[in-house]
């Protein structure tokens, strides 16, 4: 008896798990969990789920898997879920726990490749829905590259009070300033809290979540219309019903993330994310997939494509609008359409057909949500990246997010060390018409973890000193940062970058027209400060430890170096 082709179930990748009589094992272990023999010779889709009831992005991700798996069943796939982990950064914000999202993405992306590698999967449903976790998941897919879909959680609907028809997590954080500076009673700020977010989802406007969960549509890794489908709608339902039949085909067309994220697909990311007025952790995002694949994406690239994609979209934080609205206008696919003449459009996609052929029938949409080309909200892209003798290899700011009268810049510097002693010092009104805040030591190596300052510029713009005052860090932002800020300032202090030689009231010009910052001292005492100064070592945990040895800097993308990137001992 010919064992071989009497116990070769499938030509699969699963196959390993299944086929000869050496499997026998492993296949006793797949009946015990209710297979039957021709389950087999099936397709293998890991249904790779972030759910949690920790983040309100995540905590509905449970039933929307059930979709998904539904659609695996019909379309001849058998789904096996398993979880990753999910941090919220909204929860994370203003303490040491801010530490831990960025660190996370790397985490995750390792936990699915043990996973997928170890089980011998098929295919791959992805279901991230916050910040870090989007990130993760397509770093994943690059790495990993066998067909893989995303699903992505879907935004919430934004709250209402009183007179206030649009309220996003972002509206909250200021409402704080404004609460401390007696412009709002703590009895209301307690009200509005309650009914501010009124129900799970990504927070309601243009932060991280939002920009990354977009960004899996706009690179061709999730159905047109998946992006900004809402949380609590049926279309988020049906979508990923639809990608679980849809990565069953793709796995049999052998349809890979890098057939689909090259280095061209990225730069319209890149183009996309300009014309929205994205988070700033894009330029942390996108570097860090294209690494995956070796492809070379750098500030650079930002830069460039930032000088000719104008800004078009009015969504908050930057704009007026909650992303409701521009679901209602039609999606990523109207924004793609917007912008289309800027695209490389050959760009294949998910469906198997390029970016051109999926928006072929999709009418142009010019009003106040989606500016036109022709009469944008800003002629350059929502982000700048700048550089100077304070950052010699880059810093970036959200351009979209600064009023025009703080584009240009002369202030003095006043010095913390953390977020937490800069926004003390915001709170107790210690802050003056001209002062920068230089916040150091928080980079990916120094915080450790990059930590977001989101709780610092919060306070500035709720407390209305968003045209008085600036701020400049080698730390890193929200997505629903607005107001002169500019983070990722490289290299970082840990780094031994310029910016650990600041001293109070050092001159610092800020000039974004220009794409520059400089610190107004002599660089052959930049130098002599830098060589005098002690570094400031923060204490960390054993995972945290770890990771600042190993990361990168912030215009790398803040990846992780190789064993093959450090000397032979």
């Amino acid at each position: 008896m010919n064992f071989d082709e009497m116990m070769h179930y499938k030509d699969y990748r699963s196959g390993q798990l299944v086929n000869g009589i050496e499997r026998s094992a492993h296949r006793a272990l797949l009946y015990s969990m209710g297979l039957e023999p021709d389950d087999l010779k099936k397709p293998m889709i890991a249904v790779v789920n972030s759910f949690t009831e920790m983040v309100p992005g995540h905590i509905h991700l449970r039933e929307l898997a059930d979709f998904v798996k539904q659609g695996i069943c019909e379309a001849g796939g058998i789904p096996r879920e398993f979880n990753t982990i999910a941090i919220c950064d909204g929860i994370c914000q203003g303490h040491k726990g801010m530490s831990y999202p960025l660190p996370s993405r790397e985490i995750i992306c390792d936990s699915i490749e043990y996973m997928v590698e170890a089980h011998q999967f098929d295919g791959m449903v992805m279901m991230p829905g916050c910040d870090k976790i989007v990130p993760g998941m397509l770093m994943a897919a690059m790495r990993l590259n066998i067909p893989a879909i995303f699903v992505t959680g879907g935004p919430m609907l934004p709250g209402k009070y009183n007179g206030l028809d649009v309220i996003t997590l972002t509206d909250m954080r200021e409402l704080i300033g404004r609460t401390q500076k007696g412009k709002l009673s703590a009895d209301e700020l307690m009200q509005i809290e309650q009914c501010a977010l009124p129900g799970y989802g990504t927070c309601s406007m243009l932060g991280t979540a939002n920009t990354m969960s977009c960004m899996a549509e706009i690179l061709g890794m999730a159905l047109p219309g998946a992006g900004l489908a809402h949380a609590v709608s049926a279309k988020k339902r049906r979508l990923a019903k639809q990608s679980g039949k849809r990565i069953v085909e793709m796995v049999n067309e052998n349809l890979t993330p890098r057939r689909i994220m090259t280095r061209e697909c990225l730069r319209n990311g890149i183009a996309v994310s300009m014309a929205m007025g994205a988070s700033t952790n894009s330029t942390l995002h996108i570097p860090a997939i294209a690494h995956e694949a070796g492809i070379d994406i750098s500030l650079g690239d930002f830069d460039e494509l930032s000088r000719k994609v104008p800004y078009l979209c009015n969504i908050k934080p930057s704009g007026k609008h909650p992303l409701i609205d521009l679901e209602d206008c039609g999606g990523i696919p109207a924004v793609l359409k917007a912008v289309e003449p800027l695209l490389d459009t050959a760009q294949m996609t998910v469906t198997g057909k390029t970016v051109r052929e999926n928006l072929k029938d999709v009418p142009l949409v010019e009003n106040d949500v989606i500016f036109p080309l022709s009469s944008p909200k800003s002629p350059d892209g929502g982000l700048a990246v700048l550089h100077g003798n304070l950052c010699p290899d880059g810093a970036v700011v959200k351009k979209s997010g600064v009023k025009p009268s703080m584009y240009y810049f002369e202030g003095r510097a006043r010095v913390f060390h953390s977020m937490e002693e800069a926004s003390a010092a915001v709170s107790n009104d210690e802050i003056r018409y001209g002062d920068i805040l230089v916040i150091t030591y928080e980079g990916p190596k120094g915080g450790p973890g990059m930590r977001e300052m989101h709780m610092t510029t919060s306070l500035i713009v709720g407390r209305g000193m968003d045209e008085s005052c600036a701020l400049i860090t080698d730390g890193r932002f929200s997505g629903s940062t607005r107001g002169p800020c500019i983070g990722h300032v490289s290299p970082e202090a840990a780094a031994g970058g310029p910016i650990a030689a600041v001293r109070e009231g050092d001159k610092i010009i800020i000039d974004i027209p220009n794409r520059t910052i400089t610190l107004c001292v002599p660089d052959d005492e930049i130098r002599e400060r830098l060589r005098e100064i002690k570094a400031i070592h923060k204490p960390r945990t054993p995972a945290l430890d770890r990771y600042s040895m190993l990361v990168t800097s912030a215009d790398k993308g803040a990846v992780l170096r190789s064993p093959q990137d450090f000397p032979c001992s």
